[in-house]
């Protein structure tokens, strides 16, 4: 039933996102109709074509959270179109963590399932909302925010980006995977390098 629910809103979703990278672009505009890729010496419709969602089609759900991505590095004929889109897949009790794109808003449509999303915007007030199938949110560009499936069931839902390489950047993989100090980490956050050591050691530092 998922997957007959998200194959009818992948038919659709293209037409309602159609205008929304209108609004949220932020990509430098191109001077001709699309951008071919380096190298390109046939174009036909094949070139604008991405065949990377069939994966999400399979009948077994992932284990752990899982995205599907289409943006310009995946589907290079998205240069200069200014929106991308993923695919994301929930198992019950997973959780997006907290991340931001730097270069896009990011515009979520729940498919199936029970999410509760939220974000924390530059005076440090959190928003939060539980979604059901059917609904909709809009995460701020460049405000960390995460979603965490709390159902008892998968939850599916696809994104939409106002750029073609919206970018990722996740909030516990860059502090405690970049080689910031720990002594520096301690401070930051009003505890010990031992502390700041065994998170760092714990799979929440690989997200």
């Amino acid at each position: 039933m998922a997957l007959n629910a998200l194959s009818n809103v992948l038919f659709y979703l293209p037409f309602a996102f159609a205008t929304s990278h209108v609004t949220f672009a932020g990509d430098p505009d191109i001077t001709s109709d699309f951008a071919l890729p380096p190298n390109t010496t046939v174009v036909d419709g094949s070139s604008f074509t991405f065949t990377g969602m069939r994966r999400a089609m399979t009948p077994d759900p992932p284990k752990a959270f899982t995205v599907f991505k289409a943006t310009m590095a995946e589907f290079p004929a998205l240069n200069g179109q200014s929106v991308s889109y993923a695919i994301l897949m929930f198992p019950a009790g997973s959780v997006s963590p907290p991340h931001t794109h730097p270069r896009a808003a990011e515009l979520l449509f729940l498919v199936e399932g029970f999410l509760e999303v939220g974000f924390v915007d530059t005076t440090n007030k959190l928003y939060t909302q539980r979604l059901q199938p059917g609904d909709m949110f809009v995460f701020p560009k460049g405000l960390v925010h995460y979603q965490y499936c709390f159902g008892q069931s998968p939850a599916a839902a696809i994104s939409a980006f106002g750029s073609a390489s919206a970018g990722t950047v996740s909030v516990p993989g860059t502090v405690f995977t970049s080689g910031i100090d720990d002594d520096m980490l301690a401070k930051s956050f009003k505890t010990d390098v031992a502390t700041i050591q065994m998170i760092k050691s714990g799979p929440a530092s690989k997200a």
